[in-house]
């Protein structure tokens, strides 16, 4: 049932707020992304209104006491539509696998996990992104989701993650 909530909330609000006006905005845009994520980013469209984004650096994330930095390559899939004159907004859905590098502290505060840590999660994608007239596009997106840490031969930790972030983009 929450499943078809959500199919019926993402249509309304991609037939309500995403209208179809023109073609994509650019066809691809490289730069960074600066936030929870600081990462190298390249946007491609595949189509007039739908892109791929990957994102190659690091991503800092909290978790039950310990500051966890992580390397990570996050692959996101979404639907972009434009709003008003240069404004696009953007939805959809994306992944994430990295590896941290620093001691996790476990769930009960019991004892330390190694510090080869692999983690993997899935997150939704929401934001908006301003074309200017020159090769340039700035994007702010929001990305909650769902991550687990795996250390070695156990599995360590799931919850929820999330991720705030600004984009800038050379656009050719």
């Amino acid at each position: 049932m929450k499943r078809c909530y959500l199919m019926i909330l993402f249509a309304v609000f991609a037939s309500t707020f995403l209208p179809v006006h023109a073609q994509a905005p650019y066809k691809h845009g490289i730069g960074t992304t600066l936030g929870t994520t600081q990462a190298l980013s390249y946007k491609t469209f595949v189509g007039n209104h739908f892109a791929i984004q990957l994102d190659l650096g690091t991503k800092y994330c909290y978790v039950y006491g310990s500051h966890l930095w992580s390397a990570e390559l996050a692959p996101n899939f979404m639907y972009e539509g434009r709003l008003v004159n240069g404004l696009y907004g953007l939805v959809g859905l994306g992944g994430s696998i990295g590896y941290n590098w620093q001691d996790y502290l476990y769930i009960d505060y019991s004892y330390k996990i190694s510090n080869r840590n692999c983690k993997a999660g899935v997150n939704g994608f929401f934001g908006l992104e301003y074309k200017f007239d020159i090769p340039l596009a700035l994007q702010l997106d929001f990305r909650p989701g769902y991550r687990c840490v795996f250390a070695p031969n156990k599995f360590a930790d799931h919850k929820f993650d999330w991720g705030l972030n600004f984009g800038v983009r050379y656009t050719f």
